[in-house]
């Protein structure tokens, strides 16, 4: 049985004070329902009411309210730097996740998109460190699939 359990996130900058926190990647931060460890080595039960995509700084609510702070875990991305406008272009032409920053881009580590960058003239460089890519053209966080909703030009 988990130590504790959840069904609502407080988002980024909405709350303060939490008690605990986990540290999970990218890939974990997109769940519904799950068990994951605490830094206490506590096991939270996340069970919410769709699939979410969590933040660095959000926070799961305990029934009893208290709150456990997510941190995004470091992990092995690619720093992509170059003429940056065409680069993200063809990262976001493959639905890749991107971290979008001044003076370079973010991605998880793909040796296959690394490769193609380099040959459009991109630096590629290994780095360790925390994914916090932009949220969707259609709202925040992921999906699934590639559909994608209307414009007004459609029709």
């Amino acid at each position: 049985m988990a130590d504790f359990n959840t069904q609502t996130i407080r988002k980024a900058g909405t709350w303060s004070g939490a008690f605990e926190q986990c540290t999970l990647t990218y890939d974990e931060r997109f769940l519904r329902r799950k068990v994951i460890k605490t830094a206490h080595e506590e096991d939270l039960l996340v069970d919410l009411p769709h699939t979410t995509s969590l933040n660095h700084g959000d926070a799961f609510e305990l029934a009893d309210g208290r709150l456990i702070e997510v941190i995004a875990a470091k992990e092995q991305l690619l720093q992509i730097t170059g003429d940056l406008v065409q680069l993200a272009w063809h990262i976001g032409n493959r639905h890749t996740p991107c971290q979008i920053e001044i003076d370079r881009l973010v991605i998880q580590h793909d040796p296959v998109i690394g490769h193609m960058l380099e040959h459009l003239g991109a630096s590629v460089t290994e780095v360790f460190e925390p994914f916090t890519p932009e949220g969707g053209a259609y709202g925040h966080g992921r999906t699934h699939s590639h559909a994608h909703g209307h414009t007004a030009h459609d029709h």
